[in-house]
């Protein structure tokens, strides 16, 4: 059964474009267990949109754009973690922001990860700063036991970068997103197929 959970280094760096992509050429279901911000297209209609597979309701939608403890105190929503279990069968779930970002005030989205033992990839820019960032989100995951499927990196090429990281890591190397203008589920379904290799996802 094909299951995979999706985190990142930072927040903003192409997790949902990602989880598209991986949903799409995998015909996953998609399911983001909190989603914070509603004011401009919340992440499953972007996946909707981009990959046209199933859509699972979140289980929190929270209004105002913050990380999900805060969002949560402000709304006035209480969040229980039991809640938060992935649904049965294959499955693309994404966290928000990265991996040490706090559901709750006592719980991080990397708890979450070494509770439910689903792979995670890890999804990396490959701008400036980003080694540092890899490499601290790897160990935080692997300090609480999540078991990590490997490496993805999004934006334009930089060989020492995306090499080192997955080395000094020790994860795999799954490929490389581009930077997409336009980003259609054409040419998205494209460039996934062109930079990744499906039979690393099996």
């Amino acid at each position: 059964m094909t299951r995979f959970v999706i985190t990142g280094t930072d927040t903003g760096i192409g997790k949902t474009v990602f989880s598209a992509a991986l949903a799409g050429a995998l015909g996953l279901p998609y399911w983001k267990p909190i989603q914070s911000g509603l004011e401009e297209e919340a992440d499953s209609e972007a996946v909707e949109r981009l990959a046209g597979v199933p859509v699972l309701p979140e289980a929190y939608r929270l209004i105002t754009p913050a990380s999900p403890h805060l969002a949560a105190e402000i709304d006035g929503v209480t969040l229980d973690p039991g809640a938060l279990s992935p649904p049965e069968g294959p499955l693309v779930v994404e966290g928000a922001g990265g991996a040490l970002v706090p559901v709750t005030r006592t719980l991080l989205y990397a708890d979450l990860f070494a509770r439910w033992q689903i792979p995670v990839i890890v999804c990396a820019r490959t701008s400036l700063g980003t080694i540092n960032h890899s490499l601290m989100t790897i160990e935080a995951l692997k300090s609480r036991g999540a078991p990590i499927h490997g490496i993805a990196f999004l934006g334009e090429a930089v060989e020492d970068s995306e090499a080192i990281i997955a080395t000094l890591g020790g994860v795999r190397r799954l490929g490389r997103l581009p930077l997409l203008d336009p980003l259609t589920p054409e040419t998205l379904a494209q460039a996934f197929a062109a930079h990744f290799d499906r039979a690393d996802f099996a």
